[in-house]
C-alpha cells in the first residue's frame, strides 16, 4: 500500500496538470484568454512538482514518464498553441482562411508537432543525457515559460501594440521556438550546481517566479527570465564538456 501511495504521489501532479492544460484550452474558447495563459503557466509550476516529488520519494518508473510526456504534449504543446491562436485572432480581428489565419494556423501547428517530436526523441535516446542539461528547449520552457507569458503581455498590452506586426512577429516567434525545441543544443535544466550563486539564482528565481504565477502579477518579469535563461543558457552550453554525464 505504502508503495501504491508513494508512486501515486507524483502522477497525480502530473495528472493535476494535464487537466489543468485542458481547462485552460475550453476557457479560452470563452473567452477568457488572460486567465487560460495564467493556468498553462501553473501547469509549469505543477510539472516542477511533479518531477520534485518523484525524485524525492524515488518514485520513478516508466509508467510515470510516458504519462508526464502525455500531460507535457496537452499542457505546454497543444494548449499554449490554441490559446496563442485565440488570442491574436481576436486581438487582430483575423479573418479566418485569410492569408493571416494561414500563416498562424500553420505556427501554432509546427509548434504543436515540434513539441511532440521534441517528448518522443527524449523519451527513446539512448544516449547518456549531460548532467544537469537538456538536448534543445524543453517543451514546458517553450510552453509556459515564453508562449504563456507572452500570451498575456499580448493581452494586458494590446492598445500599444501595432495588429499588422502582430501578425508577423506571431507566427515567427511560434515558429523560433517550435525550432529551439527540436534543435539538439544544450539547454540548463533547474539541478544542484557547483558554486553558491548560482543555486542561489535558481532557487530566488523559482521563488519568484511561483510568487508571480500564483498572484497573477508581473507575466513581465516571467518573460523576460524566460528569454533571458533561453540566451544565457544556450550560450553556457557550448561550454559544457561532454564528458559529464549522468
Amino acid at each position: 500500500m505504502k508503495k501504491i501511495v508513494r508512486y501515486s504521489i507524483p502522477n497525480i501532479f502530473t495528472a493535476a496538470s494535464l487537466l489543468l492544460g485542458f481547462s485552460a484550452i475550453i476557457t479560452s474558447h470563452y473567452g477568457s484568454i488572460e486567465q487560460a495563459a495564467w493556468m498553462i503557466v501553473w501547469c509549469g509550476i505543477l510539472d516542477v512538482m511533479d518531477g520534485l516529488a518523484a525524485r524525492l520519494l524515488k518514485a520513478t518508473s516508466p509508467f510515470g514518464a510516458e504519462f508526464d510526456s502525455m500531460a507535457d504534449l496537452v499542457s505546454f504543446g497543444v494548449a499554449p498553441a490554441i490559446v496563442m491562436m485565440y488570442t491574436v485572432m481576436q486581438i487582430a480581428s483575423i479573418e479566418k482562411y485569410s492569408s493571416e489565419f494561414w500563416a498562424l494556423s500553420i505556427s501554432v501547428s509546427a509548434f504543436v508537432l515540434a513539441g511532440a517530436l521534441r517528448l518522443a526523441r527524449y523519451n527513446i535516446t539512448n544516449e547518456k543525457p549531460i548532467k544537469g542539461w537538456f538536448s534543445g528547449l524543453p517543451i514546458t520552457g517553450a510552453g509556459a515559460g515564453l508562449t504563456a507569458t507572452a500570451i498575456i503581455l499580448i493581452v494586458r498590452y494590446q492598445d500599444q501594440l501595432n495588429t499588422d506586426q502582430l501578425t508577423l512577429l506571431v507566427p515567427g516567434f511560434m515558429f523560433f521556438l517550435s525550432l529551439c525545441m527540436v534543435s539538439t543544443f544544450k539547454f540548463p535544466k533547474m539541478a544542484k550546481r557547483d558554486g553558491i550563486y548560482i543555486n542561489s539564482f535558481q532557487a530566488l528565481n523559482f521563488i519568484v517566479s511561483c510568487y508571480c504565477a500564483v498572484t497573477k502579477s508581473y507575466p513581465e518579469f516571467l518573460f523576460f527570465m524566460g528569454i533571458f535563461l533561453l540566451i544565457t543558457g544556450t550560450v553556457a552550453g557550448f561550454f559544457v564538456k561532454p564528458t559529464q554525464t549522468e
